[in-house]
């Protein structure tokens, strides 16, 4: 029983991005090694790696009879992630109390210290829960605020972003202000100088979402971040679609929190994310939850959450595995690749408009599309209905398109069917 016990205690903490342990090194180790290749130097090059890019799409379970491009709201885990989430499932079940708490639990500093080096930042720093908006609501609702205290957002923030902060103007007083914009911009400056003009002395904090999730913009933080500095306003950073697909360090961005899921792009069991905080901030925000001490500066008190799924945190190692055997940079290349790969084929199609840019350090993975006289749901509806193609309209504030989201596993022939597709479409309805 003891052996059994170190055994099962060993494979649930090991912390090696490769360890022996983990299903990862088991499965994938050895053709990750034999598929890598030398940095990738633009489009052509991708074209030559169709072996790894086939080997990483049969990594993954997706329902062959649909093509799925809506990869932007949750993406699917690899198949060794799902494998780890029943093994991890299981074994919660062979006796809760004494696996969960006793063995599994022991396994979250682990894997808080490869979230905090796939993020460059402190294991101090990162606390592991749900989701974007549970990580964000943490910093919303526990900011030391006060009546006349201004926030600044956009009208293109995610939806749960904006309604927190609008109770939060409601319960207690503080002033909200949404700026907008036409998407796309292809100038920082643009984007930083709105911030910078809806300031004023009462400013607390700036909102920032880091890559918005109705058409991809990115938008310039570490330039807002440095604009915010200057008037010493704190900045909260929804990084929801960028963790995972971008190539950037947390603190590099000079934000002051920051929220991300880790299903999306990171491919993580669905349920599951993580929230950041500057080490000299953490006592000055509140639980969401209740904690015994909640003027802490142990990142900890923001997982007081009480039982929840130990499997699906356990199950997030996995995921950090896939990802560093792809690599960051190597995988935000890939997917921006696929991306402009269907839109510069569509882009110039009569009717046609596409709502992103396709400039690398505007967009990645996410792009809009409309057809002219359509409605979103007519284009989404039929690209479901006549070519299984999985999309989702997108109607919200001045933003009327179907968003297309690939992801690793995507197939280049799956985008040729997208593109005939638009094509077809646009034909029918001249």
């Amino acid at each position: 029983m003891t052996n059994r016990r170190d055994f099962i205690l060993n494979s649930v903490i090991s912390a090696g991005a490769f360890s022996a342990f983990s299903l990862f090194q088991q499965v994938h180790a050895k053709n990750f090694d034999h598929f890598h290749t030398s940095a990738i130097n633009g489009p052509e090059d991708f074209e030559k790696e169709d072996d790894f890019w086939t080997y990483i799409s049969q990594s993954y379970t997706v329902n062959p009879s649909v093509i799925n491009l809506n990869n932007g709201g949750v993406s699917p885990a690899p198949k060794i992630v799902q494998d780890a989430l029943i093994r991890y499932n299981a074994l919660s079940n062979e006796g809760p109390s004494y696996y969960m708490w006793r063995i599994m639990d022991q396994g979250r500093e682990p894997l808080r210290t490869n979230l905090a080096r796939l993020a460059g930042c402190d294991p101090e720093e990162i606390a592991i829960n749900r989701n974007a908006t549970e990580a964000l609501n943490t910093v919303i609702f526990g900011l030391p605020l006060t009546s006349g205290d201004e926030v600044i957002g956009t009208k293109q923030d995610y939806p749960n972003m904006i309604q927190a902060w609008k109770q939060r103007a409601e319960r207690d007083g503080i002033t909200y202000k949404q700026i907008s914009f036409d998407f796309p911009v292809e100038d920082d400056e643009t984007i930083v100088t709105a911030f910078e003009n809806a300031v004023t002395s009462k400013t607390r904090v700036i909102h920032i979402t880091h890559i918005i999730n109705w058409v991809g913009q990115i938008l310039p933080v570490a330039k807002i971040c440095a604009m915010a500095k200057k008037y010493n306003i704190r900045t909260l950073v929804d990084g929801a679609h960028s963790f995972g697909l971008l190539d950037f360090t947390i603190p590099s961005l000079g934000c002051d929190y920051f929220g991300t899921s880790l299903h999306k792009f990171l491919s993580a069991p669905i349920g599951s994310g993580m929230l950041w905080i500057r080490k000299e901030n953490i006592d000055q925000i509140w639980p969401l939850l209740c904690n015994e001490n909640p003027r802490s500066k142990d990142i900890r008190k923001f997982e007081t959450l009480g039982t929840r799924s130990f499997a699906i945190e356990q199950a997030i190692g996995e995921a950090i595995h896939f990802h560093n055997g792809i690599g960051s940079k190597r995988k935000e290349e890939r997917i921006r690749f696929l991306k402009n790969y269907w839109a510069s084929k569509v882009i110039n199609m009569p009717g046609v408009k596409i709502h992103t840019s396709l400039k690398d350090e505007f967009s990645c993975a996410i792009c809009g599309v409309s057809i002219d006289g359509k409605t979103p749901a007519e284009l989404e509806q039929f690209l479901f209905e006549k070519h299984k193609i999985h999309t989702v309209s997108i109607v919200w504030e001045n933003i009327r398109c179907v968003r297309i989201t690939p992801h690793v596993y995507t197939k280049i022939s799956d985008l040729d069917k997208l593109v005939q597709a638009i094509e077809d479409f646009t034909k029918i309805n001249k």
